[in-house]
Parts: C-alpha cells; structure tokens; sequence
C-alpha cells in the first residue's frame, strides 16, 4: 500500500505531525502537573505547601481552595494565592437579590481596566456573580486586587493571626495598615502622631496614622470556614483597582428596598487601594511580600522562597524538604473532585 505521505504532499504531513505531536506533549504536560499536585497536596512529609493560580476563573479558584482543605495532611499549612476576573463573590447565606445589582454586573457597564502604559481603558465584559462556600459579606474582584488563602489546624486557628502576617507584608509599601476589631485590614488616614515613635512596630494592630478623625478605609475583609480539623481563612486585598469608584454600585441592590429575605447582610464600608496609583509589579510584589512574611512566621528558609520565584514563571511544582511550592493553571479542571466543584458552584451561585 503507498503512503499516504507522496512526495509532494512532505510539508503538509511534517506539519499535521508536528502539531500532533505538540498536541502530546501539552496534554503530557497537563497530566504530569495534575498528577503532580494531587500526589504532593496530599503527601504527609510537606508540611507547608505554596501556590499560586495563573487562571482568572473564579469558580476554578475557590474550587482548588476546597479542593486544598478536603485533601491536605490535618498538620499541614497552606498558603494559596489567586486573581480573579471581575467577579462579584457572595457569603454562602447571603442573597444575591439584596447584595449586588445583577443587572449593572450582567451589563458590565462602566467596567475598567489597567493599559500596560498605565492608563484606565474601558472594557465591555460582564462580571460574574459566586457564592462561595465559606460565611461572610460580599466582595467585588478583579485584576486589581490579589486574593489569599491560609488553611490550617483548627488547633493553630486564630482570626488575627494571617490578617497580621498580611499587614506584615503591606507594611512593606504602605505603613498605614492595621488589623481592626473586625479582624479586617484598613489603612489609617490621619496625619503620623507625634507620639508614633513610641509604638511597638510588632503590633499589627495600632499605626501612627490612627484617629477618631477620619475613618480607615478598608483594603481586604475576611471570610472564614472551620472544620474539626482544618481552617480556611481567605481575603481580597484591594492592591490598585481601577474600578473602586464603582464598587459601591456593584454591591447595592436597586430591590433591597423592596424585598425581605432572610440571610446575612454585608457591612459597608469605605474602602481604599494599598497603592495610591497604578502598579505594574503590583501582585507579584504582594505576593512576595505575604509569601516573606508566612516564611518568617513558619521559619521557612530562602530556598523556599527562590523556589516559588522559579516556578512563578511556568506552571510548576518545586519541592523542599517539608515544603511544595509552585505555580498552577486551568489543567486542574480535569481533576474530578475540582470539576465537581464548579459545577455546583455554578449551579448554586443563583
């Protein structure tokens, strides 16, 4: 039988293979990194495990977050970090009817976003609307805020104690942060108080700025969900969102007049960018700068910390001797227990 590959037709089959065979070796890829992270999450030796998501899908995301404290070893710690697209995401007992304008989200009207000259553009795209799993009050996200996730023993659980390691990491650019009594992270718009000196720089709770003057304006709330045996803390910290202005009018329903439902309502408040302007490097600054403070907290070294540089690049897992690091992508939907859970994210988000 003659080959199907004639002389003449050589540059057609050389490519039809190799898009073949570029083909594999994706899908070899996708398979090694899927494998690799169930096989590593799992694995009782690492104790401390750090990721971070280059998917934007926020159904993806807060379904690794469930995926991580469903799996994980009950001594383990983790640190997951992710950005969403324009998303609105609800507490689990809050009613979306009262909580946003699903209208305004369905339009995405009056949507912005950062230009790589630093500019605000106007994008036409409509923002999704998620309940997540854990309690707590409605947040609006995108690409100008990080979102990060600690889980841990319930034993070793306390509600301050990430938000300060947080706070620790903001200091770095913005010395006017502070965990508040409601465990979220404001910055303090007061003139520095002469007595600031005096001030313990430990205390994550108290800043020079502080006063009864002005209020703070919140830059990251919390939410929470707690097991026998493991907690979840997650938050959205708002780094430089071009669309602040209009975050107020994400979360207000026109019908919260007309309708009586039970659930939980979110406290309002106002609310701020940790950069006063555009950042280029602002995530992957954040990003280090929480990943330095949860080493120090954990007694990480800095192999640690180069490994999580090396892996940011390229979906990836780098391992230590009691730590994973590494970056992940949209290939963990083919995990069932994941792809599960956006579908009942996207059946419940209603």
């Amino acid at each position: 039988m003659p080959s199907r590959c004639t002389l003449w037709s050589l540059p057609a089959c050389k490519k039809r293979y190799q898009f073949r065979f570029s083909a594999y070796q994706k899908i070899r890829a996708v398979s090694r990194l899927t494998s690799s992270f169930i096989s590593r999450v799992q694995n009782t030796g690492l104790k401390y495990q750090i990721y971070t998501s280059k998917s934007n899908n926020p159904f993806l995301n807060l379904s690794i977050e469930h995926f991580l404290l469903q799996k994980s070893p009950a001594d383990s710690t983790i640190l997951f970090f992710y950005i969403d697209r324009p998303s609105v995401v609800i507490g689990r007992n809050q009613n979306p009817w009262l909580e946003a304008d699903l209208k305004l989200l369905a339009s995405g009207s009056s949507l912005k976003a950062w230009a790589t000259d630093g500019s605000v553009q106007n994008i036409n795209a409509s923002i999704d609307i998620v309940r997540r799993r854990s309690g707590g009050g409605a947040v609006f996200h995108d690409h100008g805020n990080v979102n990060y996730c600690v889980i841990c023993p319930t034993q070793d659980f306390t509600r301050d104690k990430h938000a300060e390691m947080v706070v620790k990491a903001i200091r770095q650019d913005n010395p006017r942060a502070r965990v508040n009594e409601r465990h979220d992270i404001v910055l303090d718009q007061g003139l520095p108080d002469v007595k600031g000196s005096q001030l313990d720089p430990a205390d994550m709770h108290k800043t020079e700025f502080q006063t009864d003057a002005q209020q703070a304006l919140k830059v990251s709330g919390s939410a929470y969900k707690l097991t026998r045996t493991r907690s979840l803390h997650h938050g959205t910290c708002l780094l430089d969102s071009p669309n602040l202005k209009r975050l107020s009018q994400y979360l207000r329903s026109p019908a919260r007049p007309f309708l009586r439902a039970r659930g939980v309502d979110s406290v309002r408040s106002p609310v701020g960018n940790v950069y006063a302007d555009f950042q280029s490097d602002a995530s992957s600054r954040f990003q280090s700068h929480v990943l330095a403070s949860f080493a120090t907290l954990y007694g990480l070294g800095p192999d640690c910390l180069a490994g999580f540089e090396q892996a940011g690049e390229r979906s990836e897992l780098q391992q230590g001797p009691n730590w994973v690091c590494g970056s992940l992508d949209d290939s963990l939907e083919s995990i069932p227990e994941i792809h599960s859970g956006i579908k009942e994210l996207q059946a419940r988000h209603g």
